[in-house]
């Protein structure tokens, strides 16, 4: 890195530690207990959630199936910070970090469920049938409506230009990196030859627009998924003496000082809450504006359904995936803590596959993999829809054949300052986004009233079967 680059980074690495600082965290989280409350507790209604998330509704208008909506907003969710995310926030946090990020993630359901509501209600129809919604429509058309109309459309503007630019750095170039950087150690292959088969890969999935990224999408999260979770199910069970103490260690510590020793570094209540809830707002994304642009081209007779699923992403993402990650790592310093102290990131997480004989690399770096490249789908299409909305139908071609050269660009380029960037835009998207979900809150209430709370709906439909005792 050029001295220049260096000083830039430098100065975007205090504003990236502003932006995603205590006001960020606290905003948020608050957001997530707000919308948990107004909601009276729409997390209740998770499992029923999941059932309707894999049900087809081929009548409601939309391009792809509420099912492809979920994994193509999963593709870009579920990625690097599930896996080394958590090993940074118990490294910097101690394991109590593990249980703060456990509840975003519970109380961040909401969110998700409000921006995929919002979404869906402001999504508009365009001249050859295709749908597009996401924050930059609710705010053009919601709060415009309610609190003038060019409030609203500055602010939709705003948004759709940081997710644009950022979807090149947070959602492109930084995972294709890492892929390579991954293969390159773990298989000894070339960045260069990485770069152009993802390029490749990526370009026939993209150029297909948003049905084949679904297409995708729904074949390869559900299969990312099962392989990674098997992983660390084996390494529970090869760390089972260990689980319980793992457990006591994470609840106990996320509500008291701990000194240093047993393989952690010392942390306070308030570092562990930081780190956790900071890792699990990055690793699900709830509140930052991003799924919901999936979620407005479901096929959805209901902006309420729609919302159903979107939220059960956050409970994949952050309430299954990142703690059993947790857990693994947690129990694996306690079974080893002088071979793992001092271990942090990707560095850690890789030691703690190590325990499953021969093929633990192997089985982390093909999910890692796995879980990048369906992030670059994920975003894609995030960053085309932000684009579309900026320029017109005319950007989408131009964009996607951007999209496709950027991947290369980035297997082969050295990218902290294009990953501070990008994380420092990714912050400020949830600002607009955020702006959204408060003031139009009371609609996401009245939608939710309208569709949950007055209704009893016969279980052998395609509707949810919702009981009136929660009225």
């Amino acid at each position: 890195m050029g001295e220049f680059a260096k000083t830039l980074n430098d100065y975007v690495s205090i504003v990236n530690g502003w932006v995603w600082g205590p006001f960020m965290l606290i905003l948020l989280f608050g957001t997530h207990v707000f919308l948990t409350i107004r909601t009276r507790g729409i997390q209740l209604h998770i499992f029923k959630a999941i059932r309707l998330s894999v049900t087809r509704d081929n009548t409601a208008e939309g391009d792809i199936s509420q099912f492809g909506a979920l994994t193509t907003a999963l593709a870009a969710t579920i990625g690097t910070g599930n896996i080394v995310g958590v090993a940074t926030a118990i490294a910097a946090g101690g394991p109590g970090a593990v249980l703060w990020c456990w509840l975003t993630g519970v109380v961040g359901i909401a969110t998700k469920y409000g921006e995929a509501l919002l979404a869906v209600k402001y999504r508009v129809k365009t001249k050859d049938g295709t749908m597009l919604g996401g924050p930059m429509y609710a705010l053009e058309l919601g709060v415009g409506e309610h609190y003038g109309k060019m409030f609203g459309k500055v602010c939709g503007i705003i948004f759709a230009l940081l997710a644009g630019l950022a979807a090149f750095g947070i959602g492109n170039m930084t995972q294709g990196n890492s892929i390579a950087v991954m293969v390159q150690d773990t298989f000894h292959v070339s960045t260069k030859i990485t770069g152009i088969i993802l390029a490749v890969l990526t370009g026939v999935v993209v150029i297909g627009g948003v049905k084949s990224i679904a297409k995708v999408c729904e074949r390869l999260v559900p299969l990312m998924a099962f392989f990674y979770i098997i992983g660390c199910i084996i390494i529970i069970y090869i760390n089972r003496d260990y689980v319980l103490p793992a457990l006591h260690e994470i609840f106990s510590s996320a509500f008291s000082e701990r000194a240093v020793g047993g393989g952690f570094v010392g942390a306070t209540v308030i570092t562990a809450a930081r780190f956790g809830i900071a890792r699990g707002l990055f690793s699900n994304e709830s509140g930052l504006g991003s799924a919901p642009i999936a979620a407005a081209a479901a096929q959805t007779r209901n902006p309420v359904r729609q919302a159903l699923v979107g939220m059960t992403g956050t409970f994949w993402d952050t309430v299954i995936v990142c703690a059993l990650t947790g857990i693994v790592l947690v129990s694996s310093i306690l079974k080893n803590p002088v071979g793992l102290q001092g271990l942090s990131g990707g560095n850690l997480t890789s030691a703690a596959f190590n325990a499953i004989p021969g093929v633990g690399p192997v089985v982390l770096t093909i999910g890692l993999i796995t879980f990048a490249w369906s992030t670059i789908l994920g975003w894609s299409y995030y960053g085309e829809r932000a684009w579309e909305y900026l320029a017109g139908k005319k950007a989408v071609l131009p964009f996607r054949i951007v999209w496709v050269f950027v991947v290369l660009i980035g297997c082969v380029t050295t990218l902290d300052l294009v990953w501070n960037i990008a994380d420092t835009l990714n912050a400020c998207m949830a600002f607009p986004n955020l702006i959204s979900l408060l003031l139009l809150s009371g609609v996401i209430v009245n939608e939710t009233r309208k569709y949950l709370w007055e209704h009893n709906l016969d279980e052998t439909s395609t509707e949810l079967q919702i009981d009136k005792s929660h009225e």
